[in-house]
């Protein structure tokens, strides 16, 4: 459409834009172009939405491994504190059962005496040994030979203690039950 229009300055020419001149776009291409947008809509929601999940699984795994440790921290400080009660009640249970032993076998405690004085090696002066009182009366006829025994009611039974010069030899039942169990856990280690 063109229209002419006339002034006292001159002529103008307008020309109406061409609208609607293509042709329409087809149905199908019309639902290509609905499928296409839906697919990349489809598309990009399903990487979102992943990511979010992958973000609330990550969240969730670290409050269940916090969680988890939360349980397990206690219970270490229990396998050690339940280790040592065992400890102590196996070297408890030991020390009354030696000392029993002792009571019925005094030549075992007098061999245990006799080898504190050898390890306290060759002395200048006299060898003092100390033992329990009742100790001492049981073991006097079978160490006739060992001139200075002493009683010591600070010893427990089957224990006993070797002073000569510098050396100081500790047979206490306790200490010596102390050496095996550090001997067992180095062969732990």
């Amino acid at each position: 459409m063109t229209l002419i229009s006339t002034t006292g300055a001159g002529t103008v020419v307008w020309e109406a834009p061409a609208f609607g001149t293509g042709k329409p776009p087809a149905v199908s291409d019309l639902l290509e172009i609905a499928r296409s947008a839906h697919l990349e809509g489809f598309t990009q929601g399903h990487a979102e939405g992943f990511a979010q999940g992958q973000n609330d699984v990550r969240r969730l795994v670290a409050r269940l491994e916090s969680l988890i440790d939360a349980f397990i921290r206690p219970l270490a400080g229990l396998d050690a504190d339940v280790e040592l009660a065992l400890a102590t009640l196996s070297t408890e249970i030991c020390s009354a059962l030696m000392r029993e032993k002792y009571g019925g076998a005094p030549d075992l405690l007098a061999r245990l005496v006799r080898e504190a004085i050898t390890s306290a090696g060759e002395t200048t002066r006299a060898v003092e040994v100390r033992l329990h009182p009742e100790d001492l009366s049981m073991l006097r006829p079978l160490l006739g030979d060992v001139a200075n025994l002493t009683a010591d009611p600070a010893l427990g039974r089957g224990d006993v203690r070797v002073h000569a010069d510098n050396v100081r030899i500790d047979a206490r039942l306790p200490t010596r039950l102390k050496k095996i169990i550090e001997s067992f856990e180095t062969l732990g280690d």
